[in-house]
């Protein structure tokens, strides 16, 4: 699952960047996230991380550990780093990729932007009038202001309305779909013994366990994949009909095979490890491992905008692409008391795959870094895009990544918990019916991913409901930190979110249920509401996070 963590991560986040399905949580079956579509309730800029094909799928999970919402890596913005629009939350396809995107999913991808797979809030109350303060310094307009309409609500055309509820509802049904066929999937290798087969071919060739890792662990992790395959090509086929994607067959054929490549590589490292730990310790084996987990959660991280991101899209200085943006952004930074110079902020070349619109940022230390989408800067004035880097710059500020990432371990010590306290009697019951000689076994790994799949899925809206609460945050801080930067803020952050609303076709009547389980952003009428109404400044106040 670690492995479809960093395949979905990358994935999920390219290929579903603009969709509006919700984070699919599907740890077994998920499929691994195209590079810029973003699943789940994406609503403004997607933060996740996610990979192709599904890693996500969740190896999409395995394929949903690097969206790694999300739910996915093509499309994935999510996972996951921090982004503005809602992400997939998690597919796994094995135990490494449904471990490593669980944790990293929601948190690495960042991104403030929300897809349209995301429904959005309900109908907005009459409006505050924000303050501005004209005498300011102002952020500078590098572009034609494309759309400044006085934003009062969310509000859709009849055709781009009636578009963006068929979308949701179609993502909303894949979501629970997806999840349910996934552990079918697990539920067929089970009962044909191909996870036995697979162990007997690696014993066969080699009595040294890594060896056998690399024998079992390619045909297992593609045998999940190509199962897959049927909801991560109809998922492709949605987005295209909808013209959230642009990206040819041939083109999304090959990041899901990259994204393959990159889940099989991870997990066969994690099964080593996995396995190694079991043997050593049969009792302790779920604590020692989810020990082991942390760094490697913390490496991959770092590594996706250095190693994996550029696998699925081309990355520029933001400098060399719009100067102006690049000064724009600086100031905010600066408003901000951080320290990301030019040189970290990139501009990312998505409109070649998808039309939605997303901004994220990513990285740990050296890594760390702030990416435009190509699309967001075509289609939002310079001020959007200002307030859209704001949010994210408040993932760093208000310290999510490793908040996140914390809170992603705590789920998955009490999932890895009550995986050790299931698989022995799960296995004591069926465990020789499917050929499998124990825990130890190499042939456990499915019953081990159908297992954590369940209670992953159980544990899903608690995941999503935490990642609301950052996003929300996030939200306070790009609002709070363009204050007084750009005129009339709050006005500017309403038509970020509208803009992103209307080209990823977020659903401004999101079935609470969904949102529930999948939204990992609030809904986009939920956050243009808030953007018009915050303003602790009328009385004198200052704001919570930038004083």
């Amino acid at each position: 699952m670690l492995a479809s963590l960093v395949i979905k991560l990358e994935y999920g986040r390219v290929l579903r960047g603009g969709s509006t399905e919700p984070a699919v949580p599907a740890f077994v079956c998920s499929r691994a996230k195209r590079p810029l579509e973003p699943s789940g309730s994406q609503q403004f800029l997607t933060e996740t991380s996610h990979f192709p094909g599904k890693l996500n799928g969740q190896i999409r999970e395995l394929n949903h550990l690097v969206t790694y919402r999300k739910q996915k890596l093509a499309n994935c913005s999510n996972r996951r780093k921090f982004t503005f629009c809602n992400t997939p939350n998690l597919h796994a396809k094995t135990l490494v990729v449904l471990l490593a995107i669980f944790t990293v999913s929601p948190f690495l991808s960042a991104n403030l932007g929300a897809s349209s797979l995301q429904p959005l809030g309900s109908a907005r109350t009459p409006t505050q009038q924000r303050i501005s303060d004209a005498t300011q310094p102002s952020v500078p307009s590098a572009k034609p202001q494309p759309d400044e309409r006085k934003i009062t609500a969310y509000t859709l055309s009849p055709e781009t309305y009636k578009k963006a509820r068929e979308l949701s509802q179609i993502h909303f049904r894949m979501a629970l779909i997806g999840f349910v066929y996934g552990l079918f999937i697990l539920w067929l290798v089970l009962q044909l013994g191909l996870a036995p087969k697979y162990r007997d071919w690696a014993e066969r060739f080699s009595s040294k366990r890594f060896v056998q890792a690399m024998i079992f662990g390619p045909p297992f992790f593609i045998t999940l994949g190509v199962l897959s395959l049927p909801i991560d090509i109809y998922e492709h086929q949605v987005s295209r009909r909808f013209g959230i994607s642009v990206q040819s067959w041939s083109s999304w054929i090959w990041d899901w095979a990259k994204g393959q490549f990159l889940g099989i590589i991870l997990g066969i490292v994690l099964i080593s490890i996995l396995y190694a730990v079991i043997r050593s310790s049969p009792r302790g084996w779920w604590f020692y491992f989810w020990l082991v987990l942390l760094p490697i959660v913390v490496l991959l991280v770092f590594l996706q905008p250095l190693v994996v991101d550029p696998m699925f899209h081309k990355f520029e200085p933001l400098s060399q692409k719009d100067p102006a943006l690049t000064a724009a952004l600086e100031q905010m930074v600066q408003r901000a008391g951080q320290t990301i110079p030019p040189e970290r902020m990139f501009w990312m070349g998505a409109g070649e795959k998808t039309t939605a619109l997303n901004a994220y940022v990513t990285g740990l230390g050296a890594s760390k870094r702030i990416v435009v989408w190509d699309t967001t800067i075509a289609k939002m004035t310079t001020p959007q895009i200002v307030f859209v880097a704001g949010h994210e710059m408040g993932h760093y500020v208000l310290e999510h990544i490793w908040k996140g990432m914390a809170f992603a371990a705590l789920i998955l010590f009490i999932l890895f918990y009550l995986g050790y306290r299931t698989v022995g009697w799960v296995l004591a019951r069926w465990g020789s019916r499917w050929g499998i000689r124990g825990l130890d076994d190499w042939a456990s790994l499915p019953v081990l991913l159908l297992i954590l799949s369940i209670f992953g899925f159980i544990a899903n809206p608690i995941d999503s409901a935490f990642s609301r609460h950052i996003e929300h945050q996030a939200d306070q801080y790009g609002l709070e930190v363009t204050h007084g930067l750009t005129p009339d803020s709050a006005q500017t952050a309403a038509q970020s979110f509208q803009v992103l609303g209307e080209v990823d076709l977020s659903d401004p009547e999101p079935n609470p249920i969904n949102v529930f389980l999948f939204y990992s952003h609030p809904p986009i009428p939920d956050r243009i509401q808030f953007a018009l109404t915050y303003n602790p400044w009328a009385n004198g106040r200052s704001g919570e996070f930038v004083k």
